[in-house]
């Protein structure tokens, strides 16, 4: 299979633009995940339901921390971080949920693997401005992780085009880019470069 590009909602945008941006990279993403703190539930709500009727596909649209959301929309899934509920209560309430989780450590990884999760969300891998102060945890870190546990490590944080064969080479399931696609010039040309860089050379087993 290929390398995964999961494309994360920043937080800056209004619904209009996120759902426009969206639609718009929609070919060359694997995954969506909305990612906005301040909306209430019945935003999020509005924003999956335009999504869908614009053609997102609902298995593709990942909903993070709130679970309630997710599941009442029927997502793709649902991203978890420190403050979210525990992943084995998730699991344990929606079993057939797609649940990811966001960590910092391997010693995280692990214990996240063993909670129920899908799916790995590490960071951050460099140095990015939305962590300022905060030094990148490099490549080799991903591939110790990526050797610790048996579920897809998808890498973040200050991934550009011109670093993701670094990341490819670390064993990783795929990235996250937040910034990078949603806030560029031309979001549309960033996702395509990004998905370029992930499908050289051979695919991901």
């Amino acid at each position: 299979m290929r390398r995964q590009l999961h494309a994360v909602t920043t937080g800056q945008q209004g619904i209009e633009k996120m759902v426009s941006i969206s639609l718009a990279v929609k070919p060359f993403i694997d995954f969506l995940h909305i990612r906005e703190k301040g909306w209430t539930a019945r935003e999020m709500e509005t924003a999956l339901r335009k999504l869908v009727r614009g053609g997102f596909p609902k298995e593709k649209i990942i909903v993070n921390d709130r679970v309630d959301v997710a599941a009442a929309e029927e997502a793709g899934g649902v991203h978890l971080s420190h403050h979210s509920l525990r992943v084995s209560k998730v699991k344990r309430i929606f079993p057939s949920m797609k649940v990811g989780a966001s960590i910092h450590s391997i010693a995280d990884g692990v214990s996240m693997q063993e909670e129920g999760a899908d799916y790995l969300l590490y960071g951050n891998i460099f140095n990015t401005p939305s962590k300022a102060g905060k030094s990148g945890v490099g490549t080799l870190t991903v591939m110790e992780l990526v050797e610790s546990v048996n579920i897809p490590v998808i890498a973040i944080g200050g991934i550009k085009p011109a670093n993701v064969q670094d990341i490819v080479a670390s064993g990783a399931a795929g990235i996250a880019v937040l910034s990078g696609i949603f806030l560029a010039g031309d979001p549309v040309g960033s996702a395509k470069e990004y998905r370029l860089q992930l499908d050289r050379g051979e695919k991901f087993e």
